[in-house]
């Protein structure tokens, strides 16, 4: 099962010829598209589906979504160890 999972967008980055983000997930940082978010800024909280930001979430939302994935234990099988990429 794939999930969009939230994460907080710590910087912008201009990735020719898309725009791009280092987004946190907890512990794990991944670069992820921002092209279906262009309104997402620093600080922000987006929520993810294999490497695009889909849309914006407030951090309560994020928080709930994020504890709910991780008692399930989908966090690991959505976010591999950070050594895999």
């Amino acid at each position: 099962m794939c999930l969009a999972i939230p994460g907080k967008v710590l910087e912008i980055q201009a990735v020719e010829p898309m725009r791009a983000a280092r987004v946190q997930f907890g512990g794990i940082i991944r670069q992820v598209s921002l092209d279906f978010v262009p309104e997402a800024k620093v600080g922000d909280y987006v929520m993810v589906h294999v490497g695009f930001a889909i849309s914006l979430v407030d951090a309560a939302e994020a928080d709930r979504t994020y504890k709910v994935l991780s008692e399930l234990g989908m966090l690991e099988a959505e976010l591999p160890p950070a050594d895999s990429e």
